[in-house]
């Protein structure tokens, strides 16, 4: 859609699209492109019906498996066997090779992998088997990591997202045999998608179809391993909401462009709008921008800050509802509904954010006038109102005791 979480109000997996929801496919479709969605969608729990603006729709319900899925192919249910991320891959080369005739195209592949549990295809499981296993400094439960967090970071290694789940053993301080494991399978699984992406991206370019396509590489969400005791994402530490991007284009983008500006995933809607030459309707209200002008090296104006939002989820109460701002030095963040402290963050002097800077004297000033801007932006973009649904799904909130 091109907007923040709070303007469309998809605020997790559970909850259905509002009604009149555009997403920017459908301005393609309008302006003669043929579109596709392969993948997972996730949105509406275990609705995984055809969308408004695809041509083409491949999906399944839910988080989907990584064996033998069951797909929905433009509605029809295909039983398939195999391993996912080769699976979504063969859907999609048979599309571009088969099935968008010679029209302009937009595909957009969501690969379930890389999501836990883990699952690396049979052919990489043991690819990493001997690889040493890097643990983060912050990922140690001491008293230098946690001294100044708030009391919720620490609580979180005992939650169903943290390195000292109870699933590794029932109390505080029992060891975690399973992480270095659960590493292991993180990479193996990433390996296989790399290997895909390779299949696809060889495809564009002995078709020649490379010559004319952008290819925006992209995940929905950063990742902890281990730092701060997380294996997750949701809260607003670096690694969570640091989200890869790749831009591919030869001939348009010069090899090895690095882009130091802010870019969000709200912008991704624009951008893609205009370097296909489609505007976006006013109607859209679109709360992002296009990145295009930065793609091809030129100047302008740019956001000097980011606005972060989560949403607390019935089904993962260990995190709570959170808001920050982030400038290229400094991140405050805003903890809604819990009793505890909110967080401040001199990024480059600390940036492993193990210090926790909201108490002290010297940065109050600081603080009141990031939090003051928080809350400015948020009113004005209708964020103030926090959403609550019905409880739906499993609810995992497991804890560790203590010994």
């Amino acid at each position: 859609t091109g907007q923040y979480m709070h303007h469309h109000h998809v605020v997790d997996n559970q909850r259905p699209v509002p009604p009149g929801t555009t997403f920017f496919p459908q301005y393609l479709q309008e302006a003669g492109y043929a579109t596709a969605f392969i993948g997972k969608w996730h949105m509406g729990h275990d609705e995984d019906d055809p969308r408004p603006g695809f041509d083409h729709w491949v999906s399944f319900p839910g988080q989907g498996v990584y064996f033998d899925p069951t797909l929905n192919v433009n509605g029809a249910r295909v039983e398939t066997k195999g391993y996912i991320t080769d699976i979504l891959t063969d859907q999609t080369l048979q599309w571009l090779n088969e099935g968008r005739g010679e029209k302009p195209f937009f595909l957009y592949l969501s690969h379930k992998a890389v999501h836990f549990p883990f699952q690396p295809a049979p052919r990489h499981a043991l690819r990493y088997a001997q690889k040493p296993v890097p643990y983060p400094e912050t990922m140690a439960n001491t008293e230098q990591n946690y001294r100044t967090q708030p009391h919720w970071v620490r609580q979180r290694r005992y939650s169903i997202h943290g390195v000292d789940h109870m699933q590794t053993g029932p109390f505080d301080n029992d060891p975690v045999p399973d992480f270095d494991q659960l590493y292991r399978d993180y990479a193996a699984t990433v390996h296989g998608l790399d290997e895909n992406l390779g299949r696809l991206l060889d495809y564009l370019d002995s078709s020649g179809l490379s010559r004319n396509t952008l290819v925006l590489y992209i995940g929905d969400n950063g990742f902890e391993l281990g730092e701060h005791g997380f294996y997750d994402k949701r809260d607003a530490f670096e690694q969570s909401i640091r989200v890869p991007m790749l831009a591919y284009a030869p001939g348009m983008i010069p090899a090895g462009t690095k882009i130091a500006e802010m870019v969000l995933n709200i912008d991704i809607a624009a951008t893609i709008l205009e370097a296909c030459g489609v505007a976006a309707p006013q109607s859209a209200r679109m709360d992002g921008r296009s990145f295009l002008p930065l793609l091809l090296g030129r100047q302008v104006p740019w956001r000097d800050h980011i606005l972060y939002e989560y949403h607390w989820e019935w089904n993962f109460p260990a995190t709570p509802t959170t808001f920050a701002i982030r400038t290229d030095r400094f991140k405050y963040v805003f903890y809604h509904g819990v009793w505890d402290e909110n967080g401040f963050y001199d990024l480059q002097a600390d940036p492993l954010e193990r210090h926790n800077l909201i108490g002290v004297p010297a940065y109050q000033e600081q603080i009141r006038a990031m939090e003051g801007q928080l809350f400015d932006e948020l009113e004005a973009s209708g964020g103030l109102a926090i959403p609550l649904r019905r409880p739906q799904g499993e609810r995992l909130d497991q804890r560790k005791l203590p010994r």
